[in-house]
């Protein structure tokens, strides 16, 4: 495969879940990787700054999209309703990637370590939620309770997502149904 062909990154996405499925995480070389995908290790470092980064790709841009949702959302929103918005939101660009998903996070639950970097990632992006639901004028106890909040509903939906056979049940129907089971737990009587 030529060094400028298309969609290097995917490729070396997908070899590399390949890989850790089939070797494990840890016995997987970013050489190996590298060749999988039909490219070269210097192709890899220009994407990846290290094999565990492949499970975590575009991590930047994604808290890119919950910002500019929450910063987006209308005024007359809660914190939470915009929250919700900006989790909607993300959960529609993830949607054709269910099973890759589901195959990453087989791998993350296995070593210890890539639970640390997806807790750390998570934590990025309630630190993002919550910065934009201050520069909207929520005090900072309350934008960080919507944040952490949204983002338990978001894991519990992500994993309910990635567990079920129908493809026709959406993440974004899942992060709803987590909301409102949410809703009603705290409901008074």
């Amino acid at each position: 495969m030529g060094r400028w062909a298309p969609d290097a990154r995917g490729r070396l996405e997908y070899a590399a879940l390949e890989l850790y499925t089939e070797a494990g995480f840890e016995r997987t070389t970013v050489k190996e990787i590298a060749q999988r995908a039909g490219l070269t290790e210097r192709t890899f470092f220009r994407h990846f700054a290290d094999k565990r980064e492949v499970l975590f790709p575009g991590n930047r841009q994604l808290q890119e999209v919950l910002e500019q949702a929450v910063t987006r959302s209308s005024a007359a929103l809660t914190p939470a309703e915009a929250v919700t918005a900006a989790l909607l939101e993300l959960s529609g660009l993830m949607e054709d990637r269910r099973e890759l998903a589901r195959r990453r996070q087989t791998v993350i639950a296995a070593h210890p370590e890539l639970q640390e970097r997806e807790l750390a990632k998570l934590a990025s992006w309630s630190q993002t939620l919550t910065d934009a639901l201050m520069r909207r004028g929520t005090a900072q106890p309350e934008a960080r309770l919507a944040a952490e909040a949204g983002l338990a509903v978001f894991k519990t939906a992500f994993e309910s997502w990635i567990a079920t056979a129908d493809p026709q049940h959406t993440l974004g129907q899942f992060v709803g149904d987590a909301f409102d089971d949410l809703g009603r737990l705290f409901a008074r009587s």
